[in-house]
């Protein structure tokens, strides 16, 4: 027998292996799959419900794969989630992903996560630029 999200989050919501809770910290962190705030909290929670979205980075670390539940294949784990990836680029990935979310109206309240949490991922990819002494020693020029 099916169970509804709200019941399951009410079951879960102080206990479970994902929990992450710290000294003088009011709320919670998560470490569940298909969260994207990583934050304890029904809205965002990757287990209790049956559409969830998340966002990684891809296998080569060029672009990010939006992960997405399936919720008419819940008790099917094999056919529960698509996979699809994103490099094209970092404004055409999101404009993308974006087009993604809206056009097949899936979990709206998740569309402005979804989208920050893959700019993060986006930003950790770009490299970090060299500064001071090793910057000129790269371009060629002594330093003084």
């Amino acid at each position: 027998m099916a169970t509804s999200s709200h019941l399951n989050w009410l079951i879960i919501r102080n206990n479970n292996a994902f929990l992450l809770k710290k000294r003088d910290v009011a709320k919670p962190f998560s470490t569940e799959p298909n969260n994207l705030a990583s934050v304890s909290s029904f809205r965002y929670s990757g287990i209790v419900h049956k559409k969830t979205l998340g966002v990684v980075p891809t296998a080569d670390k060029k672009g990010f794969t939006a992960v997405l539940k399936k919720g008419k294949y819940a008790q099917r784990p094999a056919k529960n989630t698509v996979r699809v990836d994103f490099k094209a680029g970092p404004r055409r990935s999101l404009k993308k992903l974006k087009n993604l979310l809206i056009g097949s109206k899936y979990r709206k309240d998740l569309t402005q996560a979804a989208l920050r949490r893959a700019s993060a991922v986006l930003r950790s990819q770009k490299p970090v630029p060299v500064k001071g002494k090793k910057a000129e020693l790269a371009k060629g020029k002594k330093p003084e």
